[in-house]
Order: structure tokens, then C-alpha cells, then sequence
């Protein structure tokens, strides 16, 4: 076999354009095999790992580096004289008389433009990302290999202005019925999605019209969107604005495995919408099936499932929102169990929260003999229980509590839990109720489940109605009881941010590609208006070089 190459200093071309070209060229008579890359680091690996890469190679990152393997040397260099024809037929597809070099060109002649899809490598693609938004655009990032801390200024950027950074590695979004990078063609309906996850999105916007629904918009955000450093951005303003949209009336939410922080963020920012969400944080426990206008599902298929049943529900889709309470919440629990429950279903949206039965290492009470911010109390533990009973069997340790909860003027709700039957307290309501009657007077709510049957010695409906009578609400399961919570608790989603421009979500879609041509050949197929840019690393590629003009842009 003989390798022949050439090296076109300079020469970019897209990853799509590389591979066909590489396919046409393996495919010629005579020729063995083909490499056809940019000749990055990475790419020289692949290249000589498959045997690829000749002897005495020098070609820089921005080069373009062409090899073909063939059966005689005459094969080998009758394929390279092929390479511009070949380049000319697999670029046919980009039917557009003016390629701008530039992305402000670009924005001069399709001023209407108000999205730029982004797809060059991604030593560059920040920079090319920063300059859609300082020209006032929205981004959608296909590239990946974009540095964290490169994300994270690009949507702290695009927050202030009220513009939307998909990505970096985003491969999926809908936006005025057109898909951009991969996605499945839909019809329009009321689902609005948004999700860290490009194919995850696909599966339930592809369902959701199998179905008969339909998508108003779909948001992609790129994976690490709801890691700790990020912080749910794009998702977060992504959910505002589908919470304003009035094409909009149910809202999913999807995600691969979040951070706790920025997943309780996030499901705050949900409740506080007011809209019906679905949630599928994959990894992340569900606390209940439904709480307050948040819907959790159990997969992808049960996800759009749940959102074309709630869009076709009849009746208002905005759920009302009660006067939310003031204070912390506090929770006294005889069960174990029931306090788990309660602290796994509470910790979706309230920050900070403690206990001494911590789910997460962040939630560890320092002291349990004091409450700190949200806490929720296994009262049965060892610490309390050493010399005495269970506080199913004996509630004066739990009175006493109580009436310190009462005493702090920072608790605004207190949980309770009521567990009758066999070897329980004879008559626990007894105990508890005059110092419910005392939080009531105090200012304080409190709410509580009983968890019985009519038949246990304790007698169930007594006890529920002594309950009552002293001032608590009471429900027959946790559920219920995070439900009420749910309904009433409703902190701060945190930051607030420019709201989302909203112009370019209206109408006919027009956006500005630099990098995959293959993208802008599916704008133009799906009616968009849509230019091509002619896209060149700057300063050839030279890091020096391209620093320097940096900041001299910047001045």
C-alpha cells in the first residue's frame, strides 16, 4: 500500500463537509482507505491509530491534512486530484449567492435575524458565541469542547441582556415550529419543552405529536446547564419565558442527572410560574407523583404522556396561587420514615434545609437540639430517645419542642405527625393539642398527618377532630401534607435577570449559521430565512495573534 497526502494550510472546512469528502475519496478505484481532518492533536491520534498518518507529517491545528492509502502510487495521486471537485459537490448543497465572512456582515444583510447557530470548533466557538451576543442575538451552541468557564460568562452575558446561550453542545431546539441542529418535525401546540438533553428532548417532543399534541417551542440548554457551576441558566430563563408565552399552557422540564442546588432552583422558578410543569430530572428523586402545579414523570414516554393529558384537560391551566406564609418550616416527626418522606419531598424546593436524618451531606443539623433555617426532625432517633420513650409511646419531649419552635419568631409552619394503633400512645391529641392551641395563638400554622384506621383503640376520627378543634390542618398522608406545603411555600427562585427577548420567537423564523453548512440546508428546507457565513479561524489560527486583535476589538 502507498500514503499520499496534502496539507492545505489554513483551509476550513465543517466536520460534515470532512466526512463526505473522506467517504468520496475512500470510495475511488484503487484507494484503500482515507483520512480527511483538520489536523488537530486529537485528529493526528485518530489518524495514526488507523494507520493513517505518514512519516514526517507538519501540520497545524488549522490545517486541513488529506491522506489517502492506495493500491499504487498513480491511485493515490489521482484521488488528491480530486479533492476540489469532490469539495465542490459535497458544498452544492448551500445554494446562497452571497456567503458573508463575517458574522456582522452576516447581520447587515439579514438584519431580521434574530438567532446565530454556532457549530465551529470549539477553541473558537466562545468567541463567535460572544459576538452573536454583543450584536444582540440568541445562540444556539452546537459545538462542544467549549470551557466551563467560557460557558458559564457566555450566560451570565446573555442573562443581562435578556438572550438565550443554547449550549455549548446542544444539539437539539424548536423554535417557531423550525428545528435547529437534530430535531424531529412537529406540529405546533401548547407544550413548551425545555431540557439538558438533546435526545431526551427529541423523544418527548417526537411522542408528544404521536400523540396528537403539539410544541410551541422547544429549549435546549447543553448538558452541563444544571451543574453546580452553571447554576440552570439557560433552563431558568428558558422556563420564564415559557410561563409568559401565551402560545404556551403546559411546560416540561428535562434534564440528565442535576446538582441538588440547581435542581431546587429550578423546581422553585416551576412553582412559582403559576403553569402546570412536568418534570423529568433524570437521577433526581421524585418527591410524589403531583405536588402543587408540578407533575413529576417516571420516564421520557410518561413525560409526553403526561403533558398531551393535561393539555387537553379541560378547564383554566394557570393554578392559583395562596398567600404564602412567612417564616420557616419546622418538622417534628415520631416516624422516622414520615420525616424521610417529608424532607425528600421538601428539599425540591426549599433552601437551606436541615435535619438530623440528612439525605445530603449539605443538610447535617450541627446541633439537633436547634432548629437552623428549614428543619425537619426524626424525633425517634438515638439522640432523643436515651432515657426516655419513644415519642410515639411518650410526647413530652416533642411538647417541649414544640413550644421552642412556638418561642422562635423565625417559624412560620410546624409538621407534625400522629401514628396511632397498637402500642402507641392511648390518646396522643391529648398531649399535643394545648400546645397547638398555643401555636395557633402564636401566629404559627401547623399541620399534621394522622396515619390510623377507624378500628385502632385510639378511635381516629376523635383524634383528627381534636386536631382540628385546636387549630391544625390534617391530612392521611405525606403527600397531602407536601401538597399543602407545596401550595403555600413559595421562596425566592433566587437571581432575577433580564426577562427573554421575545421578538425573535415571533413569526417567520430567520437566524445566521456559521460552521455545519448542513444546518442551514435544514433552515432553508424547513421555510426559514437563513445566510451562510464563510467562516475562517481568526488570525489563522494563532493563539498570539487572535489575543491581540482581542483586545483591540475591545478598546
Amino acid at each position: 500500500m502507498i500514503m499520499n497526502y496534502e496539507i492545505r494550510r489554513g483551509a476550513y472546512y465543517d466536520s460534515v463537509v470532512l466526512m463526505q469528502l473522506q467517504k468520496g475519496l475512500a470510495g475511488l478505484p484503487g484507494v484503500d482507505d482515507a483520512g480527511v481532518v483538520m489536523a488537530t492533536p486529537a485528529n493526528l491520534e485518530l489518524l495514526a491509530a488507523t494507520d493513517l498518518l505518514p512519516d514526517g507529517v507538519d501540520a497545524k491545528p488549522d490545517d486541513l491534512l488529506i491522506v489517502v492509502r492506495a493500491d499504487t502510487d498513480e491511485a493515490a495521486q489521482a484521488a488528491i486530484g480530486q479533492v476540489d471537485e469532490l469539495l465542490k459537490r459535497k458544498r452544492g448543497g448551500v445554494a446562497q449567492s452571497f456567503r458573508p465572512h463575517s458574522l456582522t456582515a452576516a447581520a447587515d444583510a439579514l438584519p431580521e435575524a434574530g438567532w446565530v447557530l454556532v457549530s465551529v470548533p470549539g477553541r473558537y466557538a466562545a468567541g463567535v458565541a460572544r459576538e452573536a451576543l454583543d450584536l444582540g442575538k440568541h445562540v444556539f451552541l452546537y459545538s462542544d469542547n467549549v470551557a466551563l468557564e467560557d460557558e458559564v460568562e457566555l450566560k451570565q452575558k446573555g442573562r443581562e441582556k435578556g438572550l438565550l446561550v443554547m449550549g455549548p453542545d446542544c444539539g437539539t431546539a424548536i423554535i417557531n415550529g423550525v428545528g435547529l441542529g437534530f430535531a424531529n418535525r412537529v406540529r405546533r401546540g401548547k407544550i413548551g419543552i425545555a431540557a439538558a438533553s438533546g435526545t431526551g428532548l427529541q423523544a418527548v417532543s417526537a411522542e408528544v405529536h404521536n400523540l396528537g399534541g403539539g410544541v410551541s417551542h422547544a429549549i435546549g440548554t447543553g448538558g452541563r446547564d444544571l451543574k453546580t457551576a452553571v447554576g440552570a441558566i439557560t433552563m431558568r430563563q428558558g422556563l420564564s419565558f415559557l410561563a409568559d408565552d401565551p402560545d404556551t399552557e403546559i411546560i416540561v422540564l428535562i434534564s440528565k442527572p442535576p446538582s441538588p442546588q440547581a435542581a431546587t432552583r429550578l423546581l422553585v422558578a416551576a412553582q412559582n410560574g403559576g403553569k402546570p410543569v412536568v418534570v423529568n430530572l433524570i437521577g433526581y428523586p421524585s418527591p410524589a407523583r403531583q405536588l402543587g402545579n408540578l407533575h413529576f414523570a417516571a420516564g421520557l414516554s410518561d413525560t409526553a404522556e403526561l403533558a398531551v393529558k393535561l393539555s387537553r384537560a379541560p378547564g383554566p391551566k394557570v393554578v392559583e396561587l395562596h398567600r404564602p406564609f412567612s417564616g420557616y418550616v419546622r418538622g417534628l416527626f415520631s416516624g422516622g420514615t414520615l420525616a424521610y418522606e417529608v424532607l425528600l419531598g421538601l428539599q425540591s424546593i426549599l433552601t437551606p434545609l436541615y435535619s438530623n436524618i440528612p439525605i445530603r451531606p449539605e443538610q447535617a443539623l450541627a446541633d439537633v437540639m436547634e432548629s437552623q433555617a428549614h428543619t425537619i426532625l426524626d424525633l425517634g432517633e438515638d439522640a432523643f430517645t436515651q432515657g426516655r420513650l419513644h415519642p410515639m409511646m411518650d410526647n413530652d419531649l416533642r411538647v417541649r419542642r414544640l413550644r421552642q419552635e412556638i418561642a422562635d419568631p423565625e417559624t412560620g409552619m410546624i409538621l407534625l405527625d400522629v401514628v396511632l394503633g397498637e402500642g402507641s400512645h392511648p390518646d396522643p391529641v391529648s398531649e399535643l393539642a394545648p400546645a397547638i392551641a398555643e401555636a395557633k395563638q402564636a401566629g404559627k400554622k401547623v399541620v399534621a398527618v394522622v396515619v390510623g384506621t377507624d378500628e385502632d383503640p385510639q378511635e381516629l376520627i376523635g383524634q383528627i377532630e381534636a386536631l382540628i378543634a385546636a387549630g391544625a390542618t390534617v391530612f392521611a398522608t405525606t403527600t397531602e401534607m407536601l401538597d399543602y406545603v407545596y401550595n403555600r411555600v413559595r421562596p425566592s427562585a433566587g437571581d432575577l435577570f433580564t426577562a427573554v427577548e421575545k421578538t425573535a420567537f415571533q413569526g417567520k423564523l430567520a437566524a445566521i449559521n456559521v460552521g455545519v453548512e448542513s444546518f442551514y440546508d435544514s433552515l432553508k428546507a424547513q421555510g426559514a430565512e437563513a445566510i451562510q457565513v464563510e467562516w475562517r479561524p481568526p488570525a489563522g489560527g494563532n493563539e498570539k495573534l487572535m489575543a491581540i486583535l482581542a483586545k483591540m476589538k475591545g478598546r
